[in-house]
């Protein structure tokens, strides 16, 4: 029946829609951090959906919200009055840190970085944009246009006129050797280099920790200092909060809080974990930056009843369960556990990240050369022995990505690790 799928799926859709596995999975259900295939085989969920079953899988909260919105109304755009975006916007805008806050939603993390990038362009006059070296910000035009990873960015055509800076990586390039002062130092004046080469920039968009690159990030700080050469020159500040939102990385509710030193983002964009799975995504802004637009505009399933229905439920079950917390307790547990293998397995290079979202990068024992084809053959042992996971990176690098649902326990914590051991040993 699956292989019957595969033709099927071949025969209809794009050859660059990617699939993992040499035998590609069909998920049919799931449950708490574990998901089964069509085959009836039960596995340990450590990729999440790419980080957005951010919670649990059929969390009972989010399913019985979901099935109750569902029975009154599913859909109306936002060209009506919607009380449980209201509801969503409050909370969210408050749990922001922007300060007079508007939030816009949109269906996708790729949908609320081209409405980032509308709104900088606008108020800026600009169309200039600062972006990171090993970024990802989607798959739209003008998201590909702005991603600095060659893997993901199919045309060098772009509405756009991008600007690449250091400092997304901290082990590799020109400044790695530097210790963290120093890096942040020669960071900034790259920047500074930068921007006495162009025409005012609208903004800097960054991930404080680079998903698809795998799970990479500058010291703390860094931006926080990016942010004062910026501000003094009206240049905004875009935190594309996608994947490292709602307390993933355990030590902050987003990202940008390891950056805070000079405030927060004038932009904040998320999508991904607070829908559990729903299409949700979205925008915060400061007021005069937000309301810029001189002309109208809607979103017809942006922030649809249903799926404000299924946030609201699974951002409630986030706070009052503390999963931020747990994201730091367990995810370090994790963390600690996987350094500990990686010291005895000669492929690994580093094991990296924050909270819940780590990465093992993978090289050519004895080298920094990446290891594509070492990734690929942990991410099938792994699937052998019952657990499922990413892999990413960027320029000559291959990782592996961990980003369990954020009620990871530590027994599950243990049982995944001693899987990914036994992968990465085998290789």
């Amino acid at each position: 029946m699956t292989k019957d799928l595969l033709g099927r799926h071949h025969a209809v859709l794009p050859d660059w829609l990617a699939l993992y596995y040499e035998e590609p999975l069909e998920i049919t259900h799931g449950e708490g951090r574990h998901v089964w295939d069509a085959d009836g085989n039960r596995y340990l969920d450590f990729f999440g959906g790419i980080l957005t079953t951010m919670t649990a899988h059929a969390l009972p909260e989010v399913t019985k919200a979901i099935s109750e919105q569902a029975g009154r109304i599913l859909h109306s755009s936002t060209l009506y009055l919607n009380r449980p975006m209201v509801e969503l916007v409050e909370r969210i805008a408050e749990l922001s840190g922007i300060p007079d806050a508007r939030v816009f939603f949109t269906t996708s993390g790729t949908e609320a970085n081209d409405t980032a990038l509308l709104l900088a362009t606008t108020y800026r006059r600009s169309n200039t944009v600062l972006a990171m070296r090993n970024s990802y910000h989607g798959r739209s035009f003008s998201a590909v246009g702005i991603t600095g990873n060659r893997g993901w960015s199919p045309t060098s055509l772009s509405p756009l006129q991008t600007l690449y800076v250091h400092g997304g990586v901290r082990t590799r390039g020109p400044f790695a050797h530097l210790d963290d002062e120093a890096f942040i130092a020669a960071c900034v004046a790259d920047l500074k280099d930068v921007l006495g080469h162009t025409r005012p920039p609208a903004a800097l968009i960054a991930e404080p920790v680079q998903g698809v690159g795998g799970f990479t990030s500058g010291p703390d700080g860094l931006y926080a200092a990016f942010r004062e050469v910026l501000a003094e020159r009206g240049v905004l500040w875009i935190a594309d909060e996608v994947q490292t939102g709602w307390g993933r990385t355990g030590d902050h509710f987003w990202g940008w809080q390891a950056h805070a030193r000079s405030g927060p983002p004038d932009i904040l964009t998320f999508a991904k974990g607070i829908g559990n799975g729903m299409s949700i995504g979205g925008v915060v802004a400061r007021a005069e930056v937000m309301n810029c637009l001189d002309s109208n505009s809607i979103s017809t399933f942006g922030g649809t009843q249903i799926t404000m229905a299924a946030g609201l439920a699974n951002l409630a079950y986030l706070l009052e369960h503390d999963l931020q917390g747990n994201a730091r307790r367990v995810g370090g547990l994790l963390r600690e556990r996987l350094r500990a293998v990686a010291a005895q397995v000669p492929h690994v290079r580093e094991v990296r990240g924050r909270g819940l979202m780590l990465g093992v990068e993978l090289t050519r024992p004895g080298t920094d050369e990446a290891d594509p084809a070492a990734a690929s053959a942990v991410l099938e042992a792994a699937r052998d022995g019952g657990l499922l996971i990413g892999k990413g990176g960027g320029h000559d690098t291959s990782a592996l990505r961990v980003a369990p649902p954020l009620t990871l326990t530590v027994a599950e914590a243990e049982e995944g690790a001693a899987i990914l051991e036994s992968a990465l040993r085998s290789l």
